[in-house]
């Protein structure tokens, strides 16, 4: 139980890859706090994580709204007394060039895939620093290094996210806070499914996808979440400032 006494905050977590990032850590002995704007799904991820003997809370909050964050660090210390991990996963997606996205799209996109990065750390790493040491972890994208045509939005908030990461990293090492992210390929999630459905076949779409990746086939949200394990626990103690690229290959070739 590499988890055990810990208390995990993890946004995004009603589903995808943030609620089998709940999971893991749930089943390494985390305590976990699911962050999520819809309240359904996320009741849902702590039901998981209680029927198999683990320890959750479920907070619903906007993570692009500064109130509603900082009661996600006050909801999370009443009811656990400290925050030792953040991961900061919660993200949505919009097709456009810069021309066809409008301003609000602009705003909303940024405001959940990189503010949210920006007020979930500002309220959570103040009670990490209180423990000594402890990670974040923020789900960025391939798309943050690489990119396809229409998601300018998406694209530059994930780019936006590994910068900062690399900033975070500078700026808490002196507290033995980590600061890593994870660049995923295609991953099977509703976000990913939600997507093909915007074309006319989106069963041949999911196998176009699957069949750019190397491993000729896209990733399970339980593969994310293993890599999250990992830079959040010991084994990676002498790694911050990362950009962990999880995509099948998808990058790799020309």
């Amino acid at each position: 139980m590499e988890f055990e006494g810990k208390v995990a905050v993890i946004t995004g977590a009603g589903m995808g890859m943030g609620k089998a990032i709940a999971i893991a850590f749930a089943e390494e002995g985390a305590s976990i706090v699911v962050v999520d704007v819809n309240i359904d799904t996320g009741q849902e991820t702590v039901k998981a994580i209680q029927s198999k003997g683990g320890r959750a809370i479920f907070i619903q909050a906007d993570v692009s709204n500064a109130l509603d964050v900082q009661q996600i660090a006050v909801g999370t210390v009443n009811a656990f007394e400290r925050i030792d991990i953040l991961v900061n996963n919660a993200g949505i997606q919009h097709y456009g060039s810069v021309v066809e996205t409008t301003e609000e799209e602009w705003d909303q996109v940024l405001g959940v895939n990189l503010k949210s990065i920006f007020l979930c750390s500002k309220y959570c790493i103040p009670e990490i620093q209180k423990q000594g040491n402890g990670s974040v972890i923020n789900i960025a994208s391939v798309q943050g290094i690489a990119s396809q045509k229409r998601v300018c939005p998406y694209s530059a908030s994930k780019g936006g996210a590994i910068s900062l990461t690399r900033n975070m990293a500078i700026d808490f090492a002196a507290d033995n806070i980590r600061v890593n992210c994870v660049c995923p390929g295609s991953i099977d999630t509703p976000l990913l499914r939600a997507a093909a459905e915007l074309t006319s076949n989106s069963q041949q779409t999911i196998k176009e996808w699957a069949d750019a990746h190397v491993l000729k086939r896209v990733g399970q949200p339980e593969e994310v979440a293993q890599v999250v394990l990992f830079l959040a626990g010991d084994k990676a103690s002498f790694v911050t400032g990362a950009a962990y690229v999880v995509d099948g290959g998808l990058i790799a070739q020309l």
